[in-house]
Parts: C-alpha cells; sequence; structure tokens
C-alpha cells in the first residue's frame, strides 16, 4: 500500500452539485455542512441563501428544483423524505388572542396548494402578534374529504354544508362569512386570490364589511404586505389591511408542526340571502376546445409514446385535455398550441399526467404549479419520475389501454345499474 491520496471524481461532482439528491449526504461525509437557509446576520437582519431551495427572489419566483426535493409538490421524493423528515411538534391553542381566518377554495373537498400557501401565511400572522397566541380559522364550504387540516396549520374548523351552500351562491356564502364575523371578529380575513370563487368571495366580502382590500399579495412582513400592480408589472406596499386576497406561493405550507384542526360550531340563525342568480349546473365541455393554461386534466405525451391512436383514445375516454412534450411538438404529433413548458404553456392543472416524458428542465419549470403530478414511464431514474407524486414504471401504451378498459367497464355497470 502506498500513500497516495485516491479520489473519487463522482463524489467531488456531487460535492459541487447542489441540485444532485445525494448533495447534502456527501458533504456531511466530506466532512461538511449544507449551506443554512437562513440565519442571523450581525445588523440583526435576517440573511437568506438565494441558492437554497424553494428559496422565494423579490419578484415572487420559486426557485426551481430539478432533483425533485422541493417542497409542495415534489411527492416523486417522498420516501426519502419521510426518512428524514423531523417529527412534527403538536400544537393546541386552547384560548387564542385572536383568530386569524382563511376561506379556502378547497376544490373538489381537498387542500389545494394555493391553499395550503395561504394557511402558511395565516400560520405568520397568528403566530408573529406581538399581543398574544393567535388561532388559525378555516371557513370551508361544502363536504371536507381532506384529512390533513391539522398538518396545514388549521386550529379551528368551520364547515357550512347543505344545500344551500352548493353550487355557485356567492350571495349565501357571503352571508355565512358574515355570521363568522360577527361570532369571531377575525382580526384578518385571508383568501387565494383564485378563479375557484376566493377572489370574488374576498371582494364581496370586503364590500359587505367596508374594508378596502389588499389583491394579489404575493408577501407579508412587518404589518406591511407587497401585492402586484400595473397587470403584474409593478409591486405595490401598502398597510396590512384586514382582508388580504393572496397569490400561489405567497408564503411557506406549514411543515414542521401539527395542529388541533378542531371543529366548531357555524353560526345559527343565519338570514336568508336574497338569490340574484341560479346556478343551472355544470356544462359538457369538449375537453380538447379547452386551453392548456385553464385545464384542469391534462393527459401529455412525451418521446415515449409509440401509439397515438391509444394516447388520442385514452384522453378522450378520460375527458382529459391533450398536452405533449417540445419533442413530440418538434417531431410532429402534436399542434404547437399543445406544448407544455417553459417554451409553451406555463399549466396549472389539478392532475396531470405525463406519458413517455422524461422531464426536460423546462417542461418541469412549466409545471410547477400543478396540483397533483402523475408520471408514466419505463425509465425509473427519469428527471419527471422524481418530481411526480405517483409514478408507474411500466410501457405506457399497456397502461393506458388497461386504464380505458377499466373506465369503460365502470360506465358500462353504471348504465346498466341505471
Amino acid at each position: 500500500m502506498n500513500d497516495i491520496i485516491r479520489r473519487d471524481p463522482r463524489t467531488e461532482w456531487i460535492a459541487r452539485n447542489r441540485l444532485h439528491p445525494e448533495h447534502d449526504a456527501v458533504l456531511a461525509r466530506m466532512g461538511g455542512s449544507a449551506p443554512a437557509a437562513q440565519w442571523m446576520g450581525p445588523n440583526g437582519i435576517i440573511r437568506r441563501n438565494p441558492h437554497a431551495v424553494g428559496f422565494i427572489g423579490p419578484n415572487g419566483i420559486r426557485r426551481i428544483d430539478r432533483s425533485g426535493a422541493q417542497t409542495a409538490n415534489a411527492g416523486g421524493s417522498a420516501r426519502r423524505d419521510a426518512a428524514v423528515a423531523p417529527t412534527r411538534r403538536q400544537i393546541r391553542i386552547e384560548t387564542p388572542a385572536f383568530y386569524v381566518a382563511v376561506v379556502a377554495d378547497m376544490p373538489g373537498g381537498r387542500l389545494s396548494a394555493h391553499d395550503r400557501d395561504v394557511l402558511g401565511l395565516a400560520r405568520q400572522l397568528a403566530d408573529g402578534a406581538s399581543d398574544g397566541q393567535g388561532a388559525v380559522l378555516l371557513v370551508s364550504f361544502g363536504e371536507s374529504r381532506e384529512e390533513g387540516l391539522g398538518d396545514a396549520g388549521v386550529d379551528r374548523v368551520v364547515s357550512f354544508t347543505g344545500e344551500r351552500f352548493e353550487g355557485y351562491v356567492p350571495e349565501q356564502r357571503v352571508t355565512a362569512l358574515g355570521g363568522v364575523e360577527r361570532q369571531h371578529e377575525p382580526r384578518h380575513w385571508l383568501f387565494p386570490d383564485s378563479s375557484l370563487g376566493g377572489a370574488e368571495l374576498g371582494r364581496r366580502l370586503a364590500v359587505r364589511l367596508g374594508e378596502r382590500p389588499a389583491t394579489q399579495v404575493w408577501q407579508i412582513a412587518i404589518g406591511e404586505c407587497t401585492g402586484r400592480g400595473a397587470a403584474g408589472s409593478m409591486d405595490i406596499s401598502r398597510r396590512l389591511p384586514r382582508i388580504v386576497l393572496a397569490l400561489p406561493e405567497c408564503a411557506e405550507p406549514v411543515s414542521d408542526t401539527t395542529h388541533a384542526a378542531e371543529s366548531i360550531a357555524p353560526p345559527a340563525a343565519l338570514p336568508q340571502a336574497l338569490r340574484r342568480i341560479e346556478d343551472l349546473g355544470a356544462v359538457a365541455v369538449d375537453p380538447s376546445s379547452v386551453a392548456l393554461a385553464e385545464a384542469e386534466f391534462i393527459l401529455s405525451a412525451g418521446n415515449g409514446i409509440r401509439d397515438w391512436d391509444g394516447f388520442h383514445r385514452a384522453a378522450s375516454v378520460l375527458g382529459a385535455t391533450e398536452g405533449a412534450s417540445r419533442v413530440a411538438v418538434d417531431n410532429g404529433f402534436m399542434p404547437r398550441h399543445r406544448q407544455v413548458g417553459a417554451t409553451g404553456t406555463w399549466v396549472t392543472a389539478r392532475v396531470y399526467l405525463a406519458v413517455g416524458i422524461s422531464g426536460a428542465i423546462q417542461h418541469l419549470q412549466g409545471i410547477q404549479q400543478c396540483d397533483k403530478v402523475i408520471a408514466i414511464n419505463t425509465d425509473p431514474g427519469c428527471d419527471m419520475v422524481k418530481r411526480a407524486d405517483l409514478a408507474v414504471i411500466a410501457d405506457s401504451s399497456e397502461v393506458l389501454a388497461a386504464v380505458v378498459e377499466l373506465v369503460e367497464g365502470v360506465r358500462k355497470e353504471q348504465r346498466n345499474a341505471a
């Protein structure tokens, strides 16, 4: 044996590549440590590391993590995160000094990524007050299917259910919010500034209470809020009002604490609101006519697709809007307006099903705001599988054919039962 020190080029490369999934572990083995996300500077100001995963810059844009370790929607690394995630602190607030009310969209009865961001913002307002411990009060409409309200930072829950609050009934819902206002007198009202109902309800409640709301808010700090203005071309700062309509990624979702999420009774004897609008129900829309930016369910094809007829049939049976990667578009299999990604269309679908897409960085940028990402691929190590909340490692043609057969079988049974 000689005294020559042998180098490991791969380990050195991982140590230099901060986006590699093993970067922190390699630094620890080499005697170093991962850079801190934030620390206190000598002048008392909190300094932040702009290279940290999930860092939100001054323009409100979150850094992209290609490794799949980014929080909020990076379910592809769930097993790894579960192994290293610290135990959540259990918090129970018996007598809150005040309430911060959040009216969540909860599409399908579950919290969206936007809802969780707003709850994280509410948690900051409730915990950062100097006059006592506040509690986050979640106001929801309709049946809830969400089981993780406590993990999202909710201390109390008020649910309004029944036919009176089903469908598009903004007058009824604002009347219910007025009852919450009289019963609990929240210090702040927070709404997701979205097209799913939060934006409209927030503005209606502001008119009802005579408040001047802050809209398009993406940051709150030291009694002030900053929101988008002039069609998103500039930021406007003002004193923090009672009613805030917040954008996605306005704050980090709660990740280190679990709260009680206790149900409390809704206000009794709500006055009957005058119904000026009649909800006639949902209108059937051809998924192929829906723009990618507005689609809620997207079936997207990549270079791994071999049976294009089967792909189009699957999209039709599932009722999904078709999308594609840049490679599929460049090869002429899909039109240019169906391209998803930074070089195509940025999408915000509730479900994004990627079939045969390896996951180039431009494509991952375009789907970063999708709630749930499902990947079907034969390569278990591709970036799309790492990014996905659920991955199926199999041939895409066989999986799509099986899904179509299953869906058609269920529909046939429903028709026979009817």
